[in-house]
């Protein structure tokens, strides 16, 4: 094996691991069928595939958004993030189970859910112009003990899963649901609190008629609201989950391990590294998994690292994990990138794999058949890291 693939597939190996320190939602189940989400190493091919997850093609470290930032385009839907292009179909009353890779379980805080009605075409909408409603929030469930039980700590004991259920009495159309944990872990200082938000694109069918009025993404938190600025390492008589008022109409959904995907929908690919490979173990237990391969694929071999959805969960010390701010990423794999697109993927095989502590890294050869695969998950220990040596 030359030394250049070596160098590259090393650059992506950690890449894979710090990425994997925070997770990310990488799939939905929506009413039954799987949709693939937004994964960072699609940075790595000329053209990504479409799927119902907003890209944020600048969060190359998995960060956060500051409350400094809070009143910023990217607190809408994180770091750059540009509009997915296609949708998930769930109708009025149905559940979304969305499932990240992992989560640290030193990263305290409320997951937090809401919609924004396009207006039209959700491919094409500003995202400055979406007013969200919250249709789901849960923060501290128990103080017995010091920092108490989360919705964070429900989501991992859960397989890394969140239920969300879609309010019955809403309007037909396109809607943008934005899905965000918030760490508290740091929070007691000011400008300690992480929000991760992610966005996916829905097409709600029913009958309902109810059309929620909502308050823009830059104006949800402002850094000293309650349950932003609180120190979560003291017993708590209280929490306050942050922004607006729950919708009236809001379900609260039981959470649980997720619904098993009884379908999953095929990605559209078009061009010889595009092929998407579909991996079981993102879908639950899957009876019915269909892909529909590129019209013109050749044999050009696609460097593929995802961490599947039955994953480990992330380990970090309260006081050490994220200590420092940032709401933005830094985090340049240049090298990696330059060495990457010197290989020349038709020669990359299989036999070139090498040993690696990352979830999955995979290289997969394209072809018109896809084989659904299931890989071990691996969990992350020690201190997590994002876009600077502590977060």
């Amino acid at each position: 094996m030359s030394l250049s693939k070596i160098a590259a597939l090393s650059g992506a190996v950690a890449f894979a691991t710090i990425v994997a320190a925070h997770g990310t939602v990488t799939g939905i189940v929506a009413d039954g069928t799987y949709y693939a989400g937004y994964h960072a190493d699609y940075q790595y091919m000329a053209t990504a595939p479409v799927v119902v997850g907003w890209s944020t093609p600048e969060d190359l470290s998995n960060g956060f958004i500051a409350p400094s930032a809070f009143a910023t385009a990217d607190m809408i839907c994180h770091l750059g993030a540009t509009n997915a292009q296609t949708s998930a179909s769930v109708k009025a009353g149905g559940s979304i189970d969305l499932q990240w890779t992992a989560w640290p379980s030193s990263h305290h805080g409320p997951v937090i859910d809401y919609l924004a009605n396009c207006g039209g075409d959700c491919t094409t909408v500003d995202k400055t112009t979406l007013e969200f409603f919250k249709i789901d929030g849960v923060g501290l469930i128990d103080d017995t003990t010091v920092p108490g039980n989360w919705a964070s700590d429900e989501l991992i004991a859960n397989n890394n899963t969140w239920t969300v259920t879609i309010p019955t009495d809403i309007a037909p159309g396109n809607y943008v649901l934005r899905h965000e944990i918030i760490a508290l872990h740091s929070a007691g200082s000011a400008d300690g609190a992480q929000s991760y938000p992610q966005c996916f694109n829905l097409e709600v069918t029913g009958s309902g008629t109810a059309a929620p009025s909502g308050t823009l993404g830059t104006a949800l938190y402002t850094a000293t609201d309650p349950g932003i600025l609180v120190n979560i390492y003291q017993t708590l008589a209280s929490y306050v989950v942050p922004g607006p008022a729950l919708y009236s109409g809001a379900v609260s959904a039981t959470q649980s391990t997720g619904t098993s995907a009884t379908s999953v929908a095929s990605v559209a690919t078009s061009s010889s590294v595009e092929a998407v490979t579909t991996s079981a173990a993102s879908v639950g237990n899957a009876t019915s998994v269909t892909s529909s391969p590129a019209s013109s694929i050749t044999s050009a071999a696609v460097l593929a690292v995802s961490a599947p959805f039955n994953n480990g969960t992330a380990k970090s010390t309260k006081k050490s994990a994220c200590s420092k701010k940032s709401n933005s990423s830094s985090f340049k794999p240049v090298s990696s990138l330059t060495q990457l697109n010197q290989i020349s993927k038709a020669t990359l095989s299989a036999s070139d794999t090498i040993p690696t502590f990352a979830p999955t890294v995979t290289i997969a050869t394209t072809s018109s058949s896809i084989v659904p695969t299931s890989t071990p998950a691996t969990s992350v220990s020690g201190s997590d890291s994002t876009s600077t040596a502590t977060d």
